[in-house]
């Protein structure tokens, strides 16, 4: 009986918190620098009527709302992994080098290929959170003790500046700057279709594939002498999900450009919510990640209507003190 009552107030949770993201949906589609209507909306998404309106919702809006959903949900599962993997409670893609890495790529790409497809800049954002990520930890392990959250956080600070001001430099050397500037400044202005295309399956299968190692993922954040013990091949399962966290963090980075503290924040609120079964943890991180990058960028379009507010620095106003709260608690109060 306490099973099954366990398993109906998950279910409600679940169902609340699906509830949260639609609206959270329906509001960001319908407030901004031009307020819409709910039935202009619903004829957006299931006609072919054409006025200016519909047309501005089908493909300025519509795009950015629906790219808002998947890069919310990919940093929030993104930081979940890590923090689990690493069993490091201050783990972030934007904090341990993978968004800086990723940065840095897409500046070299843009100098030395101009014509570069928008699938080769997702590529080279891959890439360049890889290394990212492998420097950050690279560090880590130069020295023993080396992967103490704090240390590991002091790392990830120390690649990113180096890795931004790579960025940079190679902005301002191919006279690049504003071009690059404009595509990392952590947006999600100008999202289309055709970029979303692109982007979404490697966000989809990124995410199948964290919930499908989401048992395997539980048992290596409590302890990986146990993992061991119980038959897993926990070299192989950190390989895979090093590359799921770095599918979602690349993807997230071409689309929007740089965007640090989701992947910390909603991962410890979720398991305020769920525990810390990662069966659980992943999909609500997807759905509360998701629900929170649609209120920020709504937020961003309505607080200094008709100019926009950067949705990068609405979520770091919000961050910096969530991570400030959770260096002073060590994590302990959220697990």
């Amino acid at each position: 009986m306490l099973n099954q009552n366990s398993s109906l107030s998950m279910l409600a949770r679940f169902v609340a918190a699906i509830l949260i993201l639609a609206a959270s949906f329906m509001t960001a589609m319908v407030f901004g620098a031009a307020d819409t209507t709910v039935k202009e909306i619903w004829l957006a998404i299931t006609s072919t009527v054409k006025t200016d309106t519909i047309t501005m919702i089908r493909e300025i809006r519509l795009p950015r709302e629906v790219a808002a959903i998947f890069v919310g949900a990919a940093l929030s599962v993104a930081g979940a992994i890590m923090q689990g993997l690493t069993r490091n409670p201050l783990a972030d893609p934007g904090l341990l080098g993978l968004t800086a890495g990723a940065n840095a790529a897409l500046a070299l790409i843009m100098a030395l290929s101009p014509s570069a497809g928008y699938l080769a800049i997702t590529f080279a954002c891959f890439i360049g959170a890889a290394v990212g990520v492998i420097l950050v930890f690279g560090i880590g392990a130069l020295k023993k003790g080396g992967f103490s959250p704090l240390r590991i956080v002091l790392a990830g600070a120390a690649v990113s500046a180096f890795l931004f001001a790579v960025a940079e430099g190679i902005g301002l050397y191919f006279k690049i700057s504003k071009d690059v500037s404009m595509w990392t400044a952590g947006g999600l202005m100008g999202t289309s279709w055709t970029q979303l295309k692109i982007i979404v399956p490697f966000i989809l299968v990124g995410m199948l594939i964290a919930f499908y190692l989401a048992r395997q993922l539980t048992i290596l954040s409590l302890s990986e002498e146990v993992a061991v013990g119980l038959g897993q091949k926990t070299s192989l399962i950190k390989l895979v999900l090093f590359i799921v966290i770095v599918l979602l963090a690349g993807s997230s980075v071409a689309l929007v450009g740089n965007m640090a503290f989701i992947g910390l924040m909603v991962p410890h609120i979720v398991r305020m919510i769920v525990g810390t079964d990662y069966r659980f943890v992943l999909p609500m991180s997807a759905i509360i990640g998701a629900s929170f990058m649609l209120i920020a960028d709504t937020l961003g379009r309505t607080i200094n209507a008709p100019y926009e507010t950067p949705i990068y620095a609405i979520i770091s106003i919000l961050g910096l003190p969530f991570f400030l709260f959770i260096v002073r608690k060590g994590g302990k109060s959220f697990t």
